[in-house]
C-alpha cells in the first residue's frame, strides 16, 4: 500500500514537471509558426492535466498551488501566440496621458506623429494593421486594467505585460475562491473547479496570452454566487462589472427570467400569482441596476463620436471578421456556390437575431427554475452564439468552460483541447486557415455534444428504469 502511494506521488511529480516544461517552452522559446511543436506540447500538457486531476483531485491546496505556480512561469514572457496585448498597453498609456482611447485610431496618430505615449512605434508595429486601423472595443473596466499597467509601467512593454498578467492571475484566484463556494452551495463536487483552473487552455490563453476573459469570468462567477445567496442587488452590480470587461455577459440577462419569477413561486401553494408579480418587479430592478451601472462606467468616455466609433467597431465583429467558425463557414460555402460571393454581411445581420430568438426561447420555455438549470441555460445560450458566430477565437471558449463546471456537461473540456488546431492558421508567415482542421475540431466537439445531449441521457434513463 505504501509503495503504491509512493508510486502515485512520484508519477504526480513527473506530471507537474512535464506541465512546467510545456508552459515554459510555450511561454518563451516557441514561435507561433511552429504549429506542430505547439500542438505536441499542448497534447502533453493536456494529458498531464488529466492525470493530475485523477491522481490529486482531493488535494485542494496542492492543485491550487501548482495552478498558481504554472501561471507564474509565464510572468516575464512576451505573448507569442497573440498580439492583442500591444493594443491593451497602447490604450492604457493613452488613458494615463489623458487621451480618450475610443476616439483615436493608432494609424492616424502615427501618421500625424502625435501619439502621446512612450514606445509608440514598438506598440504600433506589434499590434498589427488590423488593430491599428480600428477603434478600440474594450469596455471601461478592461480599460481600467490597461491603465493600471500604464500607471505602473509607463515606459516598459515587459513591465506592462507583467502587471497585466498579475491582474489576470489574481482574477483566476478569485474565480477559484468563488467558484468553489458556489459549487458547495449547489451540492456539486468542488473538484469540478479543476476543469477550469488547471486546464492548459485557460493557463495558456488567459495568463500566457493575456486575454481578459479571465477577469470577466471572475465577475461572472462572483455574481452567480451572490445571486444564489439572494444578494441580487450586489449580484447585478458585479454582473455589470463583468459586462464592462467584455460585453458577452449581456446575453445572459434574459435567462435569469425564471430564476426571479418562478423558482420561489413553485415552492408555494398560495399566492403564486402575487409571488410571480413580485419576481417580475425584482427582475426589472435587477436589469435596471445592471444597465445603470454599465452606463455609469461608460460615462467618462461618453460622446456622440464615442457612440459612433464603438457601434462601428462592434458591427465589424459580426459583418467583417471571420475565424474558426462553425455553421457560418457552411453558410458561406452555400453563398459561394449559389450566388458567387461571400454573404458575411447578410449572415452577420441575421445571426444576432437568431441568437436573440434562441435565448428568448430557452429563457421562456425551458425549465430554468433551479440554479443548476439556470446555469445550464446560460451554457447553451452562449454555446448557440459561438456555434453561429463568424469569429470564434480560442479564448472565447473560456466562458463556456467555466459555466460547464457547474453542470454535467463536458463537451467544453473536449473543445478546450480541440481548439488548439485553430492555430494551424498561423503555420506560415501571415494567415491562412486550414478548413480541414476546423472541420475536425467541430466534428469531434459536436459528436461529443450529441452524445451528452442524447445518448448519455438515454443510458441514464435505462439504468433508472431497470
Amino acid at each position: 500500500m505504501i509503495a503504491s502511494v509512493a508510486k502515485y506521488q512520484r508519477f504526480s511529480i513527473v506530471l507537474v514537471f512535464l506541465s512546467a516544461f510545456v508552459y515554459f517552452y510555450i511561454g518563451y522559446p516557441l514561435v507561433r509558426t511552429d504549429v506542430t511543436i505547439l500542438i505536441s506540447l499542448y497534447a502533453i500538457g493536456f494529458a498531464s492535466f488529466l492525470g493530475l486531476i485523477q491522481l490529486k483531485k482531493s488535494s485542494f491546496w496542492f492543485l491550487a498551488g501548482i495552478a498558481i505556480a504554472f501561471r507564474l512561469i509565464f510572468i516575464g514572457s512576451i505573448p507569442n501566440l497573440s498580439q492583442d496585448f500591444y493594443r491593451f498597453i497602447w490604450d492604457g498609456r493613452m488613458l494615463i496621458e489623458g487621451w480618450n482611447p475610443y476616439l483615436y485610431l493608432p494609424n492616424d496618430l502615427m501618421a500625424s506623429g502625435t501619439a502621446p505615449i512612450a514606445e509608440a512605434q514598438e506598440l504600433f508595429n506589434g499590434m498589427g494593421n488590423l488593430s491599428a486601423s480600428h477603434y478600440t472595443n474594450y469596455p471601461p473596466i478592461n480599460q481600467l486594467c490597461f491603465a493600471i499597467a500604464g500607471f505602473f509601467s509607463e515606459k516598459s512593454i515587459v513591465g506592462s505585460v507583467v502587471v497585466l498578467r498579475l491582474l489576470i492571475i489574481l482574477a483566476d484566484i478569485g474565480t477559484l475562491y468563488f467558484g468553489r463556494k458556489l459549487l458547495k452551495r449547489l451540492g456539486i463536487s468542488v473538484n469540478n473547479i479543476w476543469w477550469y483552473i488547471l486546464n492548459p487552455f485557460i493557463i495558456i490563453e488567459l495568463t500566457g496570452n493575456l486575454h481578459f476573459e479571465g477577469v470577466m469570468i471572475f465577475f461572472v462567477v462572483w455574481s452567480l454566487y451572490l445571486l444564489h445567496k439572494g444578494s441580487w442587488k450586489l449580484a447585478a452590480v458585479v454582473l455589470a462589472l463583468s459586462v464592462s470587461v467584455k460585453l458577452i455577459p449581456l446575453i445572459f440577462l434574459p435567462i435569469f427570467f425564471q430564476w426571479f419569477t418562478k423558482h420561489k413561486a413553485s415552492e408555494l401553494s398560495k399566492n403564486t400569482f402575487s409571488t410571480i408579480w413580485k419576481g417580475i418587479l425584482k427582475l426589472l430592478a435587477f436589469y435596471g441596476i445592471v444597465l445603470a451601472t454599465i452606463v455609469i462606467l461608460f460615462l467618462p468616455f461618453l460622446s456622440q463620436e464615442f457612440i459612433e466609433n464603438y457601434q462601428e467597431t462592434v458591427e465589424l465583429w459580426f459583418q467583417n471578421f471571420e475565424f474558426n467558425a462553425s455553421f457560418y463557414y457552411i453558410a458561406r460555402w452555400i453563398g459561394y456556390e449559389t450566388i458567387g460571393w461571400n454573404l458575411i454581411k447578410d449572415i452577420g445581420r441575421v445571426t444576432p437575431i437568431l441568437v436573440l430568438i434562441f435565448v428568448a426561447g430557452i429563457s421562456l420555455f425551458r425549465n430554468n427554475k433551479d440554479f443548476h438549470k439556470t446555469i445550464t441555460a446560460l451554457l447553451f445560450g452562449l454555446s448557440f452564439y459561438f456555434f453561429t458566430t463568424t469569429t470564434m477565437h480560442p479564448w472565447y471558449l473560456a466562458t463556456l468552460l467555466i459555466l460547464s463546471v457547474f453542470t454535467n456537461y463536458r463537451f467544453t473540456v473536449v473543445w478546450s483541447f480541440m481548439v488548439i488546431f485553430s492555430y494551424t492558421a498561423y503555420q506560415n508567415e501571415g494567415y491562412a486557415e486550414n478548413l480541414g482542421f476546423v472541420a475536425l475540431e467541430y466534428l469531434i466537439v459536436y459528436t461529443f455534444l450529441i452524445y451528452e445531449l442524447f445518448l448519455r441521457k438515454e443510458k441514464k434513463v435505462k439504468i433508472e428504469a431497470s
